[in-house]
Order: structure tokens, then sequence, then C-alpha cells
């Protein structure tokens, strides 16, 4: 069974050095998952039992299109009311633990490897039905509607029922999970796994419109960043800003695989705070 990276928590003793690898940029950022560490943890209104850090939000000079959150839900914790804000969507990824989830009337449990998607509007609660913590990561973003286009129907499933697609010329080692449905233009973002097998690599720097956040599941990676070069593992977080220069190559003897959102299927918006 997959392991997904996650912080170790907790806090360095005094001893430890200061130095590491979090950069923060005008184009892009990396939050290593040792940076993560228990007084940087917050609680959250109408939580219980739930410890969470924020790793991307709208802000000036960093995400613009969304916020992502790592949670850690004790037994029992969770919440019964947990988006305050009713034109928010939220795509739920379970890293270990387990999630007891319900959208809409409909109770779902998620394990490791569960994703789920839920609608703006739709009414959900989640809790940790288990003795021992659950953690997963938490993405939001404000639905952008279309004249004519509902939004999204709901989506619960687990990544070891997908069968990955492999990108072409790439002999199988460059390969992405869709937990959304290409062609489906009702969705704003897409939340994918994009897996890269030892020697698997983007051969050339992307360079697009697309704004991205990156939660590495599992393995290590070089990352071409801009003008940097950075490496990441297991339980780091990337932001990228649209049009951020992008390339990596798996770094390690085994795959390097992570988590990605990025916004879609919209026209940009000419005036701010304008909907597409």
């Amino acid at each position: 069974m997959t392991s997904y990276g996650r912080p170790p928590g907790g806090l360095p003793p005094q001893t430890a050095l200061m130095t590491g690898r979090a950069v923060f940029t005008e184009a892009y950022a990396v939050i290593p998952g040792g940076v993560l560490s228990d007084i940087v943890a917050s609680p959250l209104p109408f939580w219980e039992g739930t410890r969470s850090w924020t790793l991307a939000r709208p802000m000036t000079g960093f995400a613009e299109t969304f916020a992502q959150l790592l949670l850690e839900l004790a037994p029992g914790g969770g919440s019964d009311r947990p988006e305050p804000d009713p034109a928010a969507e939220a795509a739920l990824f379970v890293l270990d633990g387990e999630a007891a989830l319900t959208i809409e009337g409909r109770a779902s449990r998620l394990e490791p490897g569960g994703f789920a998607y839920i609608p703006p509007g739709a009414a959900w609660s989640l809790r940790n039905p288990a003795g021992a913590p659950a953690r997963l990561q938490w993405i939001r973003k404000a639905y952008a509607r279309l004249p004519g286009l509902p939004a999204p129907d709901p989506i619960i499933v687990n990544e070891r029922e997908l069968t990955p697609a492999p990108m072409p010329g790439s002999d199988g080692r460059w390969a992405t999970t869709r937990f959304m449905d290409p062609e489906d233009l009702r969705h704003d973002m897409h939340v994918t796994i994009v897996t890269f097998e030892p020697g698997g690599l983007i051969p050339f720097e992307e360079t697009h419109v697309m704004e991205h956040g990156l939660y590495v599941l599992e393995g290590k990676g070089v990352y071409k960043l801009n003008r940097d070069w950075v490496e990441v593992e297991a339980g780091d977080f990337m932001w990228l800003r649209a049009f951020c220069p992008q390339a990596c190559y798996a770094g390690g003897p085994g795959r390097f695989r992570y988590l990605l959102y990025k916004d879609m299927n919209r026209l940009p918006a000419l005036r701010p705070g304008a909907r597409p």
C-alpha cells in the first residue's frame, strides 16, 4: 500500500540548525514539510479536535485562485459545518488515517488515497471515526460559474481505482491520475496525481497560464522553478505562479509523486475581481 508523505510535526530542538530549504519568491514558493512544526499549526472555526497548516492562500504576491490546507484530525475530530463560504468548492485527499465524509446526506468512508470533490453550496461534514489521527489535504476555490453550465457533481473515489494516463512519448515514466474528467467544462479546476518513475522527467520548461499547488506525496525530485533548481521530497509543498517556468526530474531510486492543483477551463478575467 502506498505511504503518502506528511510533515513530521513536533518542534526541532534548540540544537538544530536554522538552515533549511524554504523559499518564497514572486514567482514560486517552497514550503518544506520540516517547517510545518506544531507551533505554526492553527485551529479553525467550527472544527473540533483539528489542527491546520495553511500552505497557500489568496494574497498579494502569492496564490490568486485557491487556498490549500493540511488538516490533522484527532479521533472524533472534524466539523459539521466546515465551509463558511457558499461559493467555495472543495477537494479533499486523505494522506493517512480515515475520514467519514457526508455530502448532501450521502455518507462515504475515505481511506488513504481517497479523494472527494465537493461542489459549491453543498452541505457537507467531515469526521475522523478511527482511533488514530487522520491527515488530509483540503483545497478550496471560489467556483467560477458560467451561464448555462451547472456546477459539477460530487466525486468520491480512491486513486487505486483509477488508471494513470501515460504522457505521450514518455514510455510510461511520466503519468497522470485524473480525478476530474478533462472534457467536463463544468470544472474550473483540476486535481490530479502526477507520477514519475525513476528516470522520468518533464523535458521542457512549461510556461503557462495555470496556477499550481503541488504537495509531494512520495519520493524526491529536483524542480526547475523560474531560474532556480530546488530539491523537494515527500511532505513538501510548492506554489507556482501563473507563467512560472517549470520542469522537473525524479531524483531518487523510487517514484516521485505529487498532488497537483491547477485552475482550468475559464477565460482570464479582464477586470480585477471580475468573474471570467
